[in-house]
């Protein structure tokens, strides 16, 4: 028995290997490799460290761990001590750290390193919000 394919059914053929799936192109979009980030302590030295771009199963992660779900200080915390990274991707900090961050550590510093964590998450609130009012 011999098949025949017609030349329509090539052209399908070939576009159908190289096409990505939905779920392909939204995880080449993610684009989840380290960015070095840097906060100018208030003794005027630079903090450097690394980290990636929040992912719904980190944030998750990050709720699971602090006892009050309205605490948005706690929230911001766990994702930096979670998330904070040297260059070569080991963590700086543990989680059973949080207290001696906290104790320890300046407030506006420690703002500030939470606040590099979740800039990113911010920025795409404000970008989405502005798309919504240009939409509307």
């Amino acid at each position: 028995m011999r098949t025949v394919i017609k030349q329509t059914e090539l052209s399908f053929m070939a576009t159908a290997k190289t096409k990505l799936s939905a779920l392909d192109k939204l995880k080449k979009a993610a684009n989840l490799t380290p960015i070095k980030k840097e906060v100018t302590l208030s003794n005027g030295e630079d903090f450097e460290f690394w980290c990636t771009p929040l992912t719904m199963a980190e944030r998750e992660r990050a709720q699971k761990i602090i006892k009050d779900k309205e605490d948005m200080n706690a929230f911001a915390l766990t994702l930096f001590v979670q998330k904070a990274t040297d260059e070569n991707g080991q963590r700086l900090f543990q989680i059973g750290q949080m207290a001696e961050l906290k104790n320890d550590v300046r407030d506006s510093d420690l703002q500030l390193l939470m606040l590099a964590v979740i800039q990113d998450i911010a920025d795409d609130a404000e970008v989405l919000n502005t798309k919504k009012l240009k939409s509307s």
